[in-house]
C-alpha cells in the first residue's frame, strides 16, 4: 500500500511518521488490501477538522478522526483498473489535537493513540463501519487486533 502523510500541523515526528506507515501497511496486509492501493493521511488542528465535520457529515463538533472513501462505486459506474492503475482508497483526517487529547484521556502513549486513530481510518476506507453493535464488535476487534500484533498495548505510556 502507498501511503501519503500530509502533516499540516508540523507536529508528527518522523518517528511517528514511520510508526504509522508501519502499521497501516501491517493492516492493509491483515486485510488483503491491494498492493498498489493508495491512501492518503493528514493531520490537521481541531478547528480544521470541525468545519470538516460541519460541511460534510453535517455535525458541529470536534472528531478525532474522519475518512472519505473514494472506492465506492454505483451499479452502472465503468471501473477501470490494471495491475499498474493505483486503487485510491481514500482519504484519512485526524485531528492532531483531539489525539493528544485522547491519549491522556485515555491514559495510553500518543504513538498508540495515532495508530489507533490511523487504522480506524483505514478500516472504514475498505467498508468497515459500527453502525450497528456487531459492526462495532467487528471493527473494534480488529483494531485491536492489528495494534497489538504491532505491539501498541492498552494503557502504555
Amino acid at each position: 500500500m502507498q501511503l501519503e502523510l500530509i502533516d499540516e500541523t508540523g507536529s508528527v515526528t518522523e518517528q511517528q511518521q514511520n510508526l504509522l506507515k508501519n502499521v497501516l501497511e501491517l493492516a492493509a496486509k491483515r486485510e488483503s488490501v491491494e498492493p498498489n492501493a493508495e491512501v492518503s493521511l493528514t493531520f490537521i488542528t481541531d478547528e480544521e477538522i470541525k468545519e470538516i465535520n460541519r460541511d460534510y457529515r453535517e455535525k458541529d463538533q470536534v472528531t478525532d478522526v474522519i475518512s472519505f472513501a473514494l472506492e465506492e462505486h454505483t451499479e452502472d459506474e465503468l471501473v477501470v483498473q490494471g495491475e499498474d492503475i493505483p486503487i485510491h482508497y481514500g482519504d484519512i483526517v485526524i485531528s492532531i489535537d483531539r489525539a493528544y487529547a485522547q491519549a491522556d484521556e485515555y491514559n495510553h502513549s500518543i504513538d498508540r493513540e495515532l495508530a489507533f486513530l490511523a487504522v480506524h481510518g483505514l478500516l472504514h476506507l475498505i467498508g468497515y463501519d459500527h453502525q450497528t453493535k456487531e459492526e462495532e464488535q467487528m471493527m473494534f476487534s480488529k483494531q485491536e487486533e492489528i495494534l497489538n500484533e504491532y505491539g501498541l498495548k492498552r494503557h502504555e505510556k
